[in-house]
């Protein structure tokens, strides 16, 4: 999907050091210091629009939350979430996920999020896939022991290869859903995308540890 374009976005983004970290390709930031409150730490790589984050963080002020994303166009609708309804318990990230394990401490992360990733379809693009086993190594690293990811898609090759990928890199399975909005799920907080275009397909989701 081809982002638009959002006239000064990084000048509104740079003007808000106190809700978004900016994160430059050879920069090194400790994100474990971003907040005040020491408690358990949770990720969403890929935010996008921000509203899965934001929900996130207000429905579970017992949890920080670090929403990643490195596109501008994006990243800078959920800051607008963000100053509409400032969150104590919620930083915005703008920074490429390959960073990731530059800028936390190892087994420091509770929960993964991967909601509605890019998936790559071409096979020369496969590494770039954010279930594919360079990935995976990185969030064993980061995750806490029984730390969990959870992964939502729309897009049936992607959440067939991620089942291949997680099961051959011998991680533990705890839900699969084939039609998430079918099953009886307590808690499924809903991106915009999601929101969107549920209606046209499934849902396909899937909970796994290593």
């Amino acid at each position: 999907m081809r982002l638009r374009n959002v006239k000064h976005a990084e000048k509104k983004i740079n003007n808000y050091p106190e809700y978004i970290i900016s994160i430059s390709r050879n920069e090194r930031y400790l994100l474990n210091n971003a907040f005040k409150d020491r408690q358990p730490l949770v990720i969403e790589i890929g935010s996008g629009k921000g509203q899965f984050c934001h929900t996130l963080a207000k429905q579970h002020p017992e949890w920080n939350v670090l929403a990643i994303e490195k596109f501008d166009s994006v990243i800078i609708r959920a800051l607008e979430k963000v100053l509409v309804e400032p969150l104590k318990n919620l930083y915005l990230v703008r920074m490429d996920a390959e960073q990731l394990g530059d800028c936390l401490h190892p087994h420091s992360i509770d929960k993964i999020f991967l909601n509605f990733s890019d998936p790559w379809p071409k096979a020369r693009h496969e590494k770039r896939r954010l279930t594919h086993a360079n990935f995976l190594a990185k969030y064993e690293k980061l995750l806490v022991e029984n730390g969990r990811i959870e992964f939502k898609t729309d897009n049936r090759m992607l959440f067939e290869y991620s089942l291949m990928s997680m099961n051959a890199y011998g991680m533990i399975f705890h839900d699969i859903s084939l039609d998430l909005h079918k099953d009886p799920v307590k808690g499924n907080i809903m991106t915009e995308f999601e929101e969107r275009f549920s209606k046209q397909g499934p849902i396909y989701k899937i909970i796994a540890s290593f």
